[in-house]
């Protein structure tokens, strides 16, 4: 009998070139109001609106990489979810969602994300089992490598909850509505009952648009205001990918005001503060907020079936 045949480039379902990563995705422009049902080109939907990293997830022929919205590729950080996209998502899929981990304590951690992501890749296996993580898929770029992005909205979650039937912890679906009066009781109860961070709005007719700010809006709840600008997500990423020990010279808080390290931040930003990882690198952190039960293997079940359900 011969011996098997190991799996070629030629093998692997072929994905456009801008999906085969780094993947540029879709933004949502800060708004104040949740949009009414109508509001929003086709119809509102409404998702609950993580507060993790924002990443994609491409799976190719026997691997699956996990890519940044700043172009890091940190899939060596995360084995777990790589693993599991391996195991459960089919080749020529990519997909759009958010990185989360449940703490020790039952609350929604972004301070142990940040362990993950700085700690080496040698060590990363062991973090994993110390400190599992979640992926919450909400959107899908392209399956079987055909690129939906032109799609309408409706389309892609269809896609995406066929896609998603038979997943398991880690990888999980994030939920979503139509109706207004569940999305802001979502709005009221979430961010303090689970640690989301409030609401992302799209239309049910919308495309996916990626690096703009025209299909999506989000709003912030006032009970975890931002502490972090998106200046500092890109200085704790650059710091814990770039290989070079050390605290990061700065700190920022909403509004970009910029501090020295060590220095308090004001009342408004009282949720955050600058703290030093195992490896030495800086995380900007936010105190870690109630999120959901455990899952199978004490990887987090994000949301309760009820919501799931909506």
């Amino acid at each position: 009998m011969s011996p098997a045949r190991r799996p070629t480039d030629t093998d692997q379902v072929r994905i456009p070139a801008d999906l085969a990563g780094p993947v540029e995705v879709a933004l949502a422009k800060s708004v104040d109001q949740i949009p009414g049902p109508r509001a929003m080109p086709g119809g509102s939907r409404y998702e609950v609106k993580w507060d993790g990293y924002r990443v994609a997830i491409v799976r190719r022929g026997q691997a699956a990489r996990l890519w940044t919205r700043n172009r890091s590729d940190i899939t060596d950080r995360f084995p777990d979810i790589a693993a599991a996209a391996i195991l459960q998502v089919p080749d020529g899929v990519v997909l759009d969602g958010e990185l989360v981990i449940l703490g020790a304590d039952g609350r929604l951690s972004f301070d142990a994300l940040q362990q993950r992501l700085v700690t080496s890749p040698a060590k990363a296996r062991a973090k994993a089992a110390e400190l599992p993580a979640s992926y919450a898929a909400f959107d899908v770029l392209a399956t079987g490598g055909v690129d939906l992005r032109t799609q309408r909205w409706t389309v892609r979650r269809q896609r995406l909850e066929q896609l998603s039937k038979g997943w398991v912890p880690p990888l999980q679906l994030t939920p979503v509505t139509d109706d207004v009066d569940e999305a802001t009781e979502w709005f009221e109860v979430l961010p303090a009952a689970m640690g989301v961070e409030g609401l992302v709005v799209k239309g049910a007719a919308s495309r996916y648009t990626p690096g703009r700010r025209d299909a999506w809006v989000k709003l912030n709840s006032a009970g975890v205001h931002r502490v972090r600008s998106e200046l500092a997500r890109v200085l704790i990423e650059v710091s814990a990918l770039s290989g070079v020990p050390g605290r990061c010279a700065t700190g920022v808080a909403d509004g970009g005001e910029q501090r020295g390290p060590g220095q308090s931040a004001p009342p408004v930003a009282s949720l955050g503060r600058l703290a030093t990882g195992a490896e030495g690198e800086c995380l900007v952190g936010l105190n870690p907020v109630e999120l959901s039960t455990p899952g199978p293997n004490g990887v987090a079940q994000l949301m309760p079936g009820s919501v799931l359900a909506g």
